[in-house]
This record gives C-alpha cells, sequence and structure tokens, in this order.
C-alpha cells in the first residue's frame, strides 16, 4: 500500500462512529465513572538507561487497561504508576512492531501476569508475526510453566496464554466508547509496523510508535487531544566513528522522525499537544529538541515525555 492511499485508508476509517457506551459486553464496562488517563511507562530507546524504561504506553479509561508496546521493565512501571498488577488487570496490549526494545517485556506481561493471578487468556495484537513471537516464548518458558502449574505453586493451569490477533491495520477495539485504530507506517526494513489512535471519552490520542513521518498518521492526528511521538535532533544527525556509523543518517531518516519534521506534520495536523518520547538524543538537550520542534512550525504545548508521566 502507498503512503497516499494508506492515508486516504485511515480518513475513511476515521469516519466510522464509536460504538456508543452501553453497547459492549458488560465485562467490557466499568462501573466506575469513565474518563481517561494516559500514562508513559517507559519512554527508552535500546540504550539501557536507568531512567528511561523501554516503550510502553497505558491508557487508562474508567476500570480499561490498554497497554501499548511492551518494552522492559513494563509490569514494573505499571506497579510504580500505582496501577493494578493482580488478576490480569490489561484489557489488551497492541504492539507497533516487533523490534526487540519494544517487545522485550511482552513475556514479562505474561507470565508475570499469571503468577499475579491472571486466568483469562491475554487478549494481544500486532502485526504479523506476533503469534509466531508468542509460540517461541512460550516454548522458552516451557520448564517454567510445567514446573508453576505442577508443583508446589499450583497456579493456574492455562493463565499464562495469550489470544493473539494478528493485524495489518483498521479497528481493531470498538467497544463501551472506545476505539483503538490501528495505523500502518513506514519504519524502515519492517513490512508491518502500526502508529495507535485511540477514541476515548474525553479524549483523543495517536501513539506513534517507530515511524519516519507518515502521512497516514498525520490524518489519523488531526486535531488529536495528544500526539505521543518518537523523535530525534535533525542537527545532531551526522555520521559516526563506528563500524556501520557512515550509514546512520540514512538509517534515521528511513527508520525515524527528526523534531524538525515532527514539528511541521504537528502544526498541519492541529494537534493540541505533543509529547515527545523514544528520542535518539545523540547528545541532544530538551531545550535543543524543542527549539527543533519550532523551527519545524509547531508553536502548541510541547512536552519532552518522562516515565511515568501522565496527561
Amino acid at each position: 500500500m502507498t503512503r497516499h492511499r494508506a492515508a486516504l485508508v485511515v480518513a475513511s476509517l476515521l469516519a466510522i462512529p464509536v460504538t456508543a457506551p452501553g453497547a459492549a459486553a458488560a465485562a467490557d464496562v466499568s462501573a466506575a465513572p469513565e474518563s481517561t488517563t494516559v500514562i508513559l511507562l517507559g519512554t527508552g530507546t535500546p540504550y539501557p538507561s536507568a531512567k528511561n524504561q523501554g516503550p510502553a504506553t497505558a491508557v487508562v479509561v474508567g476500570r480499561r487497561l490498554f497497554v501499548f508496546d511492551g518494552g522492559p521493565g513494563v509490569m514494573r512501571q505499571m506497579e510504580a504508576a500505582g496501577l493494578p498488577v493482580r488478576g490480569g488487570p490489561v484489557t489488551a496490549l497492541f504492539l507497533t512492531h516487533l523490534h526487540s526494545d519494544h517487545t522485550l517485556g511482552y513475556p514479562d506481561l505474561l507470565f508475570t501476569s499469571w503468577v499475579m493471578g491472571r486466568r483469562a487468556p491475554l487478549r494481544v495484537f500486532g502485526p504479523p508475526g506476533t503469534r509466531r513471537m508468542t509460540e517461541h516464548i512460550v516454548a522458552a518458558w516451557s520448564e517454567d510453566i510445567a514446573v508453576r502449574e505442577q508443583g508446589l505453586e499450583r497456579e493456574s493451569p492455562g493463565g499464562w496464554r495469550a489470544d493473539v490477533h494478528e493485524t495489518t491495520g483498521g479497528v481493531l477495539y470498538d467497544s463501551a466508547g472506545v476505539r483503538v485504530l490501528a495505523i500502518p507506517v513506514p519504519h524502515g526494513n519492517w513490512k508491518w509496523a502500526f502508529a495507535y489512535r485511540v477514541d476515548a471519552p474525553g479524549k483523543t490520542m495517536v501513539i506513534s510508535g517507530d515511524t519516519r513521518p507518515s502521512p497516514a498518521l498525520e490524518v489519523a492526528a488531526r486535531g488529536v487531544d495528544l500526539l505521543v511521538h518518537e523523535a530525534y535532533p535533525e542537527a545532531r544527525l551526522a555520521p559516526e566513528k563506528r563500524p556501520g556509523g557512515e550509514d546512520w543518517p540514512r538509517y534515521m531518516r528511513a527508520f525515524h522522525t527528526s523534531d524538525r519534521e515532527l514539528g511541521a506534520l504537528a502544526a498541519r495536523a492541529h494537534v493540541k499537544r505533543l509529547v515527545l518520547y523514544h528520542i535518539v538524543r545523540m547528545g541532544g538537550a530538551d531545550e535543543e529538541l524543542l527549539q527543533g520542534v519550532r523551527e519545524g512550525g509547531f508553536a502548541g504545548p510541547t512536552v519532552i515525555g518522562r516515565d511515568l508521566d501522565r496527561y
């Protein structure tokens, strides 16, 4: 699918009305008043920083908990954010793509939630290859599963399971006032990578995942309350003195979005608030990144995302 065609498809999908609250199954409806909070569980990159856990974002709607990506440390960040970790609290996990820094916490979500009492399969949405990855994870932990089920721990049989749905884009969840749309985006050599738009009570948002500038994402982000988007400082981009470092600029332009490109995209989309996360800094300071966004043309509220920030 061409980038132009993808943008047209996203525009048509955004015309689909959100299911009215109360139309979903009772199990999906919170007894508490519905409100929506976005929590940055992890804002990091593959670099192992103690300040930034792996990329993961929580969207909390009443008692429903949606998690986007499962980077390293995701379960511990859920606990740090005051989110429930017992009994299988995650309504659904959505993977943007299968890069290791976005999925190393996937086994954690599967097995730690089981040890904490999950009985029902974890609903997982991701690109083609997600099911195969899941099967390999389960195989790798087969001895752990056997000991926990058959030994003195007496864990719930099969509580580690995942209900995997592979997708190539489109509406993946539409229930009780919450709709999640997967938007195919260009991320270098990856055949499938997604951004996600979430429409929820009181808030609309787009979470970029990893992508170079995407017309389809731009369409999806028009007028949203919150755009959570990856970035790097364009002014810092240069060949690096290491093996393969001469291709670094070409790699970044094919796989990621610069601060200036992001500023231009956010301005065209008229987003209400921009949050930068998953930042490949290359030594760039916060003010440098914010200046790059402004130079790109976006003058609206802009924040450098930190782990456990809430919006």
